[in-house]
């Protein structure tokens, strides 16, 4: 499988062949996911249904690194289908937060569905807050995502009572460093248990397969480009995407090409100050008509400001819209797909940027930490136990 025209075997001598597969792979993997996800869809409502029935429940979506940035995607469109429901929270919280400070984090009055993502599931965060979870919160349940079936996490969750473990196919399970069909595997996966307003599967594909199709000159002249900073900016559960996509840029460069995520309202209050002529900023312009205004009018300012090469990612202009600039990527969906559906195949163009930015500072995008500073699965980290309050 091939990726932006690129040579497999010029991929394999520059330490690149997991990552372009993983990313090229993708519209091949969602089928499979949501073909599994139909599968269990008995199992899955089994066990989620009487919990989302509850007036009172608190779901906690968590993950560490890019996991935690699926849940950042999920949450607003989550919110907004059980918001109706009075009492019912939904909330993206770091696995990285709720070991440091579970008291902070955990309610033990509320009942809680923890909603792990992991990609190998041997994070010794993620397994500590499920251990935090089950130790301060009187009634909690837990739906595991996961890729890898021999991880630490599924192994111990499949052996609970009150928890469900969604495996994912094992092409999720990334061998590169990067999270790529990972991450997209299991926020999809958790899209379609929860039953979120998504375009289908095959537009997804389609949408993907156009844009790699596409965009191949473009993302190889961006590469190409002197710049020393890029801004990723998204609204609402976009700016988890951003997040996500941002940090692909600075992983696969090894931290030599610096890139940060905000909103578009958020960017203007104080992080705007890292502009300068060799910034790249990617606009990821909300479906929403009424976010959509604010999306727009910090891409105008921007452009009338002229600081950096701003590309605007879209699935089209609305009805009453100035066309959007030669610059900007039309995204082959439809206008009126939800933002959680531009994610997915917005997220690809920020990985092949990321991969050829990586192959032309001379990293191995494969193994990009050359200090060996990161690792795939993160090590050193020292699980302290839990305090309890004296009597």
């Amino acid at each position: 499988m091939t990726l932006l025209n690129l040579d497999p075997a010029d991929l394999d001598r520059r330490g690149a062949p997991h990552t372009a597969h993983e990313i090229a792979q993708q519209p091949a993997v969602w089928q499979a996911v949501h073909a599994l996800v139909q599968a269990r869809r008995p199992a899955l409502d089994a066990f989620l249904q009487p919990l989302l029935a509850r007036p009172d429940l608190r779901i906690v979506l968590t993950g560490a690194g890019s996991s935690a940035f699926i849940g950042q995607c999920l949450t607003p469109a989550l919110l907004q289908q059980l918001g109706a429901r009075p009492g019912i929270r939904v909330e993206a919280v770091a696995t990285t937060d709720i070991v440091s400070n579970p008291a902070q984090c955990l309610q033990p009055g509320v009942p809680t569905l923890l909603v792990s993502f992991a990609r190998s599931g041997n994070s010794p965060e993620s397994l500590a807050a499920v251990e935090l979870a089950d130790a301060i919160v009187q009634d909690c349940h837990h739906l595991a995502v996961t890729c890898a079936a021999e991880g630490t996490l599924a192994r111990r969750l499949g052996e609970r009572e009150r928890a469900h473990v969604l495996l994912l196919p094992d092409e999720t399970h990334d061998r590169a460093f990067a999270m790529t069909s990972s991450f997209t595997g299991m926020l999809l996966a958790a899209a379609w248990a929860f039953g979120l307003a998504l375009p289908p599967v095959a537009a997804l594909g389609a949408a993907t397969r156009h844009l790699l199709a596409s965009e191949a000159g473009r993302l190889t002249a961006l590469s190409e480009q002197p710049f020393e900073r890029v801004v990723v900016l998204g609204s609402n559960g976009l700016q988890g995407l951003a997040r996500e996509a941002a940090l692909k840029i600075l992983e696969l460069t090894d931290g030599r090409l610096v890139a940060l995520a905000d909103s578009p309202l958020g960017f203007r209050h104080g992080p705007k100050t890292v502009l300068n002529d060799r910034t790249l900023v990617l606009i990821l312009l909300s479906n929403d008509r009424y976010t959509r205004r604010y999306d727009l009018d910090l891409l105008r300012e921007l452009r009338r400001q002229g600081r950096g090469r701003i590309v605007a990612l879209s699935a089209a202009a609305l009805d009453g819209e100035e066309a959007l600039a030669q610059d900007d990527v039309l995204l082959d969906l439809p206008a009126d797909a939800p933002d959680l559906g531009l994610a997915p195949v917005a997220l690809v163009f920020g990985q092949c940027l990321a991969l050829l930015a990586s192959l032309k500072l001379g990293i191995t995008p494969d193994n990009p930490s050359a200090s060996g500073t990161v690792t795939r699965v993160v090590s050193g980290v020292i699980i302290h136990p839990l305090e309890q309050p004296s009597a």
